[in-house]
């Protein structure tokens, strides 16, 4: 377990205590969990956002939404339904909604690929000015979708709010453009959440070239129209609900009271951090998330843990899982005293890196695995693969040192070794400036060596052998 040239292996005393740390109460109560059924409703428990929320309705005008559709053609749905939604959002608190509309300034042909404008900016109560501006919409031109949504970037104020694009459109892009590429960048940059597509009517062909611009919906119909859209809304204004299980070696999410991060994992910025909590079930407690984020989780455990890639369901309670077993490893002195705030670097087996810095009279809480310790005495002490395991405490302890004084007749220079199967290592540098001087050590056997200051002969030199054993001092008069 002690590297080779380690020379407190004999004094050495590792003592593995098992705790329970209420393991069976919390076995107890997830059993007690997973035997109750699922609130009915619960789905729908979800508070709205206290930021600012602005949405942009990015629009279709281009000549093909004169297609028919149903009974009508597709400007005509489209223009009424979003005059319905518009006027319903109202009395909506922290919102603000702005209008850009492409395809309606020139006609096509000849094809203009510049034909995008903000029609009504982002402010509050413009719901009028949206609605009067959509009633005299006529389709004319082409379709430069990727070129509209470059130009929303700069309709949005700032990125302080939660800054949401819904496009509506009943075809491609024809301008050449790469809506993906633009709608990802948008999020990169942090300007807007992932965008909403509702396609009107789209052939079966193209609806596969949105699902990377965002999520998409698709509206075959006046009545799917209408429900799309409340859905999109519902989710832009809403956040939903979700747990996150840390889960023990056993796939139980009894793990707890540890700092984890939600970031966003497109733009790297913190979304969430919380402590995490059991609630008075002994489950992992409910929190509430915007869903239009995709989300890389962190665990602060030591070391950490990470999941990527999460994507939440909105309107449904999402339960986010995460490995994360952890152990306990307690430092422990005899008396404290004798060596003053004495630091241990931990890390991870076979690793250079330093983990964490753990002092004695401490217990801290480690993911379950092998770690090697160097605990800062004089000499150190090398421990390898030191096992930390599920709910347990590994505790450490090292034996009470020993001192040794030394008495010189005049300033000089000396070294102290550490005679380990006939090899010396070297321990450290006595202070030069000084008659007298005394040091901590581990219990061993040591030989001191020393010159005086101004010597001029190598002859001069002089060697003790001396060890130390522990609670115990030892002299060594050199005068």
């Amino acid at each position: 377990m002690l590297a080779a040239a380690k020379p407190v292996a004999r004094n050495l005393r590792i003592i593995l205590t098992q705790t329970i740390v209420q393991h069976l109460k919390k076995i107890f109560l997830l059993a007690l969990l997973f035997a109750l059924p699922v609130a009915k409703g619960f789905a729908q428990q979800t508070t709205p956002p206290k930021q600012l929320t602005r949405i942009e309705f990015l629009f279709d005008a281009s000549q093909s939404m004169y297609g028919r559709w149903e009974n009508t053609s597709k400007m005509e749905v489209a223009k009424r339904l979003l005059t319905e939604l518009v006027d319903s959002l109202k009395k909506i608190p922290n919102l603000e909604l702005a209008l850009r509309v492409y395809g309606h300034q020139k006609n096509y042909p000849p094809q203009d690929c510049d034909d995008t404008k903000l029609e009504v900016p982002f402010s509050y109560g413009n719901h009028k000015k949206i609605q009067d501006r959509i009633a005299k919409l006529v389709p004319s031109g082409t379709t430069p979708i990727a070129l509209s949504l470059m130009a929303c970037e700069a309709d949005f104020p700032d990125t302080k709010s939660r800054n949401i694009i819904i496009l509506i459109t009943d075809g491609k892009e024809e301008c050449g453009g790469d809506p993906c590429a633009v709608a990802l960048a948008l999020q990169r940059k942090g300007v807007t959440l992932r965008p909403f597509v509702i396609g009107v009517g789209l052939d079966v062909t193209i609806k596969n070239a949105f699902e990377c611009v965002g999520k998409y919906f698709d509206a075959t119909n006046e009545t799917s129209f209408r429900n799309v859209l409340n859905i999109v809304i519902s989710q832009a204004l809403n956040s939903t609900t979700a747990q996150v299980n840390i889960l023990d070696k056993y796939n139980k999410p009894t793990e707890t009271n540890v700092d984890f991060t939600l970031y966003d994992s497109n733009t790297g910025a913190i979304k969430y951090n919380y402590i995490h909590t059991l609630n008075t079930k002994g489950v992992p407690d409910t929190i509430y998330l915007d869903p239009l984020s995709t989300y890389k989780l962190v665990v602060h455990t030591i070391p950490e843990v990470e999941k990527d890639g999460i994507v939440l369901t909105p309107g449904k309670h999402n339960v986010i899982g995460i490995d994360a077993p952890t152990g306990y490893l307690n430092l422990k002195l005899e008396t404290k005293s004798d060596y003053g705030d004495l630091k241990c670097i931990i890390r991870k087996g076979n690793e250079f890196k330093t983990l964490y810095v753990q002092s004695f009279g401490k217990t801290e809480r480690y993911l379950t695995g092998k770690y090697d310790l160097e605990i800062l005495t004089t000499p150190r002490i090398y421990l390898t693969k030191i096992d930390v395991t599920q709910s347990t405490t590994t505790t450490i302890e090292i034996p009470k040192p020993g001192q040794v004084s030394f008495l010189f007749p005049t300033e000089g220079y000396g070294s102290i070794y550490l005679e380990e199967k006939g090899q010396l290592v070297h321990v450290l540098n006595m202070d030069e400036n000084t008659t007298q001087t005394s040091y901590i050590l581990q219990p061993g056997t040591y030989r001191a060596v020393w010159r005086r200051r101004g010597a001029t002969e190598t002859m001069y030199t002089v060697e003790r052998t001396f060890t130390i054993e522990s609670a115990k001092s030892v002299l060594i008069n050199l005068r």
